[in-house]
């Protein structure tokens, strides 16, 4: 009787959740033993972030659990440390704060990406990323406390600060993420008597000459034309060269205090692949073939944005894959496949896409959108986007729920309310608490027969 095949598979991100929840479905019982390693037991749908951030949507609803829909797989909730494919095992640090290692036959690398920072002054002290559900959190709770702040300073320039905001950044990331702010932002400056929407700074720094170079210039010009008429400064080709304290340095010379700094300048892959023994590419990044195999490691996948995948549908034999949400996707189901047809001893196949566009939201009720060549605008390009996604979304249950939140919002409004409570949750308990103040000891009178003769009372002869 043939051994079951151990298949692991690191990281639970896009990659990771669809070729699991594809091989649960392809592999027959007993065929392998399937086990997601991820720190976190769910995946994030990181496209509805922004409006996760904004309000727009619970953001609660654009996670999926991973125990719910992988059901016939094992989950490891810890982070993966460093790979030995000689001794066919990983390192894990579990959540649990042991360590432990899993063996494998088979191995599915898909670790993602981080944040891409560079050597700025202040930015590790100031900067907030947004590839998470509990950074989209934080910076609605951010944003919104900063108009708390402002509403209550008579100090002009901590007001300036407060109201200041700054994003780095001018892809995808970064302009849903400040389009969909600003716009929140806006509306709830409705509800402040002494914060008007015009005192809200929001400016956009971008090193490149475009922004969104995936829409194409077309698009990309309108986008920043749109960002102008809604009182956005975009600031192209420039970099910044300080933020210590919040004072932002241009190199153009600009500079200015803004108290929050959102930080979305590109990707770059897991540092863990770092602590491996599998072959990578000048970035960093693992070399596969288009078959989605590790190069010279026929056991070991792997794709998404940790992954140098060739790219096919270009004359350019040296082109790559970008990292990006779509190609995720589509990667994952042809590495299920062939993951399949490896452990069945049957023929891969290569990975080849076809480009079919981007859509982007640019705030409420604004969008762009460019698919298979044809160029849209403004709401049908926000409605588009909206339903590419949510078709994308992973299960019913959360599509059902994400439409929900969309209705809600279009009759109900906005929720405008910030919850920093939940990023300190003892801080009002402990101060209340406090901290423990000794007991004073109980007077006790002294009895006078062990007084000193000379404080004894006599009474006279």
């Amino acid at each position: 009787m043939a051994r079951t095949t151990r298949i692991v598979i690191v990281g639970g991100g896009y990659v990771g959740m669809y070729t699991a929840l594809r091989l649960q479905k392809k592999l027959r019982r007993g065929e392998a033993d399937i086990t997601v390693i991820d720190p976190q037991s769910h995946m994030t749908y990181q496209p509805f972030l922004p409006e996760a951030a904004a309000g727009s949507i619970e953001p609660r609803h654009v996670v999926v659990p991973l125990r719910r829909v992988l059901r016939k797989c094992h989950h490891v909730n810890g982070r993966v440390t460093a790979i030995s494919h000689e001794k066919r095992e990983v390192a894990v640090d579990l959540v649990s704060g042991t360590t432990t290692t899993i063996g494998y036959d088979v191995l599915v690398v898909a670790p993602g990406s981080v944040a891409r920072t560079l050597p700025v002054p202040g930015l590790a002290e100031r900067g907030i990323a947004f590839k998470t559900v509990g950074e989209a959190i934080y910076l609605r709770n951010h944003v919104l406390s900063r108009l708390d702040a402002a509403a209550t300073t008579t100090d002009p320039r901590m007001r300036r600060k407060l109201l200041t905001f700054l994003v780095v950044g001018g892809g995808y990331a970064g302009i849903e993420a400040l389009a969909e702010l600003a716009d929140m932002a806006r509306h709830a400056s409705k509800y402040y008597e002494n914060v008007n929407r015009e005192d809200i700074r929001w400016v956009l720094v971008e090193a490149s000459a475009r922004i969104m170079p995936e829409v194409g210039p077309t698009l990309g010009r309108y986008t920043v034309e749109r960002l102008l008429d809604a009182d956005i400064e975009v600031n192209l080709d420039t970099r910044v060269v300080s933020m210590v304290d919040g004072h932002v340095e241009l190199d153009d010379g600009q500079s200015f205090d803004a108290d929050t700094i959102i930080w979305t300048a590109g990707v770059k892959p897991s540092p863990m692949l770092e602590n491996t023994d599998l072959p990578r590419d000048a970035r960093g990044r693992v070399d596969c073939t288009a078959m989605l195999q590790v190069v010279g490691m026929p056991d070991v996948f792997s794709a998404g944005d940790c992954a140098s995948v060739p790219d096919l549908s270009k004359d350019d034999p040296e082109a790559r894959t970008s990292p990006s949400a779509q190609h995720a996707v589509r990667q994952a189901k042809v590495l299920a496949d062939n993951l399949a047809a490896h452990i069945r001893g049957r023929k891969l196949t290569e990975y080849r896409h076809s480009y079919a566009g981007s859509v982007a939201s640019l705030g409420l009720y604004k969008g762009v959108a460019e698919i298979y060549g044809i160029k849209l605008r403004g709401i049908v390009a926000w409605f588009m986007h909206r339903t590419y996604h949510v078709s994308r979304m992973p299960t019913w249950n959360r599509r059902i729920r994400i439409v929900f939140d969309w209705t809600g919002a279009l009759v109900l409004g906005r929720e405008v309310v910030a919850l920093g409570q939940i990023h300190e949750p003892r801080a009002e308990f402990s101060r209340v608490a406090g901290p423990p103040q000794p007991r004073p000891l109980p007077a006790v009178e002294a009895d006078e027969a062990d007084l000193p003769a000379e404080q004894k009372v006599t009474s006279g002869a």
